[in-house]
C-alpha cells in the first residue's frame, strides 16, 4: 500500500479542516456563547408564556451548537476561543428589554444565523461539517417559523409592503440610471422595495438595541460608542424610510418604547461591544448585497452612505475591543516571512 493511499487521505481529510470551515466554526462559537448569555437573561425576566418556550429553544439550540463546534475544533486540534461565559451576564439584573422585543431579537438574530449557515454549508468541504450545517439550518429555520408565526400576532412585527401584479410580462427600456439622474426616477421595483424595507427593520433594531446598551454600560468610551450609534443608525433608517415613503410604501415601526429604564447591565462592556461589531459586519453584507440588486441611482447613493456610516462604526468597534483586551484573534496563515527570519539566525 502506498504512502498516498486512500486511507490514509480519509483519515487526514477527516480530521482536517480548511480556513474556510474554521472560520466559520469560530465566528459561529463567538456568537452563539454570546447568544446563551442574552438567552439564559432573557430567559429571567420573559414573562409572556407563548414567548418563553421560543426563547428556551433558541438557548437549546446555541447551546447545543457550542457542544459541537468544540469537538470539531478539537478534534482538529485547534484552540477553542474563550467566547463569552457566565462572567459576562448578569442573571439578577432588572428587566431592561419588553417581552415582545426578545422574539423581536429573536427575529433578527435568527435571520443572521440563517444566512451564516446558507453561506457555511457552500464554503465547508468536510461532509461532516455541510451535513453540520444543513442541520443548523433545519432546526432554526423551524425556530424561525416559530417566531415569525408569533410575531405576526403583534402589530409592531411589519410586515413587508405589497405590489401590485402586473398585467402582463414587460421589458425594460433603460435601467432607469440616467433617467434618475435627470430628476424622473421610475418607482421601486420588488428587489429595492424589499432590501429597503429589510435593512430599515434590520437598522432600526441596531438603534434600539444601541439605545440599551448606551443606559446599562460601565465604561465612558463604550457609552459614546453606543450613543454615537443610536445617531448613525437612525438617520440611515429613516433614509431608507424615506425613500419608501416617496413610493407610498408602508415602513416599519420602531421599537425604542420597548426598553425600558433600567440602567443595570444584564452584560459585560464586552460583550456589548461584540454584539455591537457583530451587527455591524452583518450589516455591510446586507447592504453590498442590496448594492447589487439595485438600479435606481438615488437607491445606490443612499446604500453607499450607510456603508460608511457602518465602516466608521466598525472602526470605533474594533479600538475600543482591542484597547481593552476582548478581541480574540483568529486562527491565522503562518507567517512564513518571520519563520524564515528566525531559523536563518
Amino acid at each position: 500500500m502506498g504512502i498516498f493511499s486512500t486511507q490514509n487521505n480519509e483519515s487526514t481529510d477527516k480530521k482536517s479542516l480548511t480556513a474556510a470551515e474554521v472560520s466559520a466554526l469560530w465566528l459561529q462559537y463567538m456568537g452563539d456563547t454570546m447568544a446563551v448569555c442574552m438567552y439564559k437573561y432573557f430567559l429571567q425576566i420573559v414573562e409572556d408564556k407563548e414567548i418563553q418556550p421560543v426563547l428556551k429553544l433558541a438557548l437549546q439550540l446555541a447551546e447545543s451548537h457550542v457542544a459541537k463546534i468544540t469537538a470539531f475544533l478539537k478534534s482538529a486540534n485547534f484552540q477553542v476561543p474563550v467566547g463569552f461565559t457566565n462572567d459576562d451576564v448578569n442573571l439578577s439584573a432588572p428587566r431592561l428589554f419588553s417581552d415582545h422585543f426578545l422574539l423581536f431579537y429573536s427575529y433578527i438574530m435568527t435571520i443572521h444565523g440563517l444566512t451564516a449557515y446558507g453561506l457555511a454549508i457552500t464554503s465547508s468541504e468536510r461532509q461532516d461539517i455541510q451535513n453540520y450545517y444543513s442541520e443548523c439550518m433545519e432546526s432554526t429555520n423551524k425556530l424561525f417559523q416559530k417566531i415569525t408565526a408569533l410575531g405576526k400576532t403583534h402589530p409592531k412585527f411589519s410586515s413587508m409592503p405589497t405590489i401590485p401584479s402586473p398585467h402582463g410580462a414587460e421589458f425594460m427600456n433603460s435601467t432607469g440610471i440616467l433617467s434618475n439622474l435627470l430628476g424622473d426616477k421610475r418607482p421601486l421595483n420588488s428587489s429595492e422595495i424589499g432590501n429597503l424595507f429589510f435593512n430599515s427593520k434590520k437598522t432600526a433594531f441596531v438603534r434600539t438595541l444601541s439605545l440599551a446598551f448606551s443606559q446599562v454600560t460601565e465604561r465612558e468610551d463604550v457609552r459614546k460608542f453606543m450613543q454615537k450609534n443610536i445617531k448613525l443608525a437612525g438617520k440611515d433608517a429613516d433614509s431608507f424610510n424615506a425613500i419608501l415613503l416617496q413610493d407610498d410604501l408602508s415602513i416599519p415601526q420602531r421599537w425604542d418604547d420597548e426598553i425600558t429604564d433600567s440602567t443595570v447591565s444584564p452584560f459585560s462592556d464586552k460583550l456589548m461591544m461584540f454584539h455591537a461589531a457583530f451587527l455591524v459586519n452583518a450589516a455591510l453584507s446586507y447592504y453590498g448585497a442590496a448594492i447589487g440588486s439595485s438600479l435606481r441611482t438615488d437607491v445606490v447613493l443612499n446604500y453607499k452612505q450607510v456603508f460608511n456610516h457602518a465602516m466608521q462604526a466598525g472602526v470605533i468597534c474594533y479600538n475600543i475591543m482591542v484597547k481593552y483586551g476582548w478581541m480574540e484573534k483568529q486562527p491565522e496563515a503562518a507567517d512564513r516571512k518571520s519563520l524564515s527570519q528566525s531559523s536563518s539566525k
